[in-house]
């Protein structure tokens, strides 16, 4: 791919965001009823190729439970509030309540109590007691410490996440996570991440994992971009990942799955990242706009209570409607925020693709344009896709 050239010396590949692309119709259409939109991991199928994000006002080990009903699967954080604190409620009530200045600082606060051990086995035994597969996310810092806790409550599914997950930590002062050695002797499958480029999602795919998170800060509450200054637009950083998977299955002749992590909000926006290349989604902000999610109306990641560099702010989301409405409908609202997988399956079945694997083939073009082309009205009047 051409690069463009910032300085002497300097130059860098166009990336493209998913407001950047649009998914061309093909020459042959197909009945929503007749289009099979779920999706395999290991031993596991989903009706819904979507992971809720890891995060407190997301998933709780009750919104776990819903969502495994509704066909999806949610990543409880292992070292959020819900290992904290026995009763983790009042402290959720605390942070719908802060006022916007205070709210950094007193959820470093809350979240500085240290985490329960005994709690992460009880939460994993929560979610499987609700009879739908138990998934949950450590950081890679504490990943080993957890296992034995892990490994006892019988998780069926492990998230290793951070900001950015490599396959090759260097560091001078302590003896770094073997990702790989890890991977291949836990006996559950694991999904790592993220990572936003091809030769990142290659090495983390080398290690044995089941799947790899594609996305660095496009998330709502994320502000690693503007802190770190780091990152890739989505659909270029998933449209790389999915080139590495091809690259990996050649070499080994497994299939390691590509989760986007991040950046949507509409049911257009997951098509996309599944006509880019993703085999399932990620979603944190859209599910945390849910009536029963624990938020209570807000969202914040994993990164914002940092003690010394937080890297995401409490976002303000309100409640669009229930978690059932937001993933399957029926929805009431015309801005594409209801019924993700109910678009995602007209989507495909509109371009003529019958299932996830073949919409990945999907042609996509540059249309910047796409969101503000004939839509005067809509903006001026703050309606359907006007909406800020």
């Amino acid at each position: 791919m051409a690069e463009v050239e910032i300085g002497i010396g300097k130059s860098g590949r166009r990336a493209y965001g998913f407001d950047d692309i649009a998914i061309v119709p093909s020459r042959r259409t197909r009945d929503p009823e007749d289009v099979d939109i779920s999706w395999e991991i290991d031993a596991f199928r989903f009706d819904l190729p979507l992971m809720a994000a890891a995060m407190d006002g997301v998933v709780s080990p009750a919104t776990a439970a819903e969502i495994g009903r509704l066909g999806g699967l949610a990543v409880l954080n292992l070292e959020g509030l819900w290992t904290r604190y026995e009763d983790p409620d009042p402290l959720l009530d605390e942070v719908a309540e802060l006022p916007a200045d205070k709210a950094t600082r007193r959820m470093q606060e809350i979240y500085s109590e240290p985490i329960k051990p005994e709690l992460i086995g009880q939460r994993i035994r929560e979610i499987k007691q609700a009879g739908v597969v138990s998934c949950a996310s450590v950081t890679p810092q504490r990943t080993e410490a957890f296992a034995a806790q892990i490994l006892e409550a019988e998780l069926d599914v492990l998230v290793i996440q951070g900001t950015v997950v490599s396959a090759e930590h260097v560091s001078k002062t302590a003896e770094p996570l073997n990702l790989k050695k890890f991977v291949r002797e836990l006996p559950i499958p694991v999904i790592v991440g993220g990572c936003a480029s091809y030769q990142a999602a290659l090495h983390l795919m080398r290690t044995g994992a089941a799947g790899v998170l594609v996305g660095v800060g496009p998330g709502n509450a994320c502000t690693s971009r503007g802190v770190l200054g780091i990152g890739v637009p989505q659909a270029t950083a998933i449209a790389d990942a999915k080139g590495a998977r091809m690259r990996h299955l050649d070499e080994t002749g497994v299939y390691c799955h590509v989760i986007a992590d991040g950046g949507m909000s509409t049911g257009g926006d997951v098509a996309k990242a599944i006509a880019c290349g993703a085999d399932a989604v990620m979603l944190g902000s859209p599910l945390a706009a849910a009536a029963e999610a624990p938020g209570r109306g807000f969202h914040w990641g994993m990164a914002t209570f940092h003690p010394t560099l937080p890297r995401g702010a409490r976002v303000e989301v309100g409640v669009r409607g229930t978690l059932k409405e937001i993933l399957v409908g029926p929805a009431h609202e015309n801005d594409g925020r209801l019924n993700l997988f109910g678009a995602l399956r007209t989507s495909m079945a509109t371009c003529g693709y019958e299932s996830v694997k073949e919409f990945q083939k999907a042609e996509v073009m540059v249309a910047p344009a796409l969101l503000t082309e004939g839509k005067a009205l809509q903006r001026s009047q703050g309606i359907g896709m006007g909406r800020g």
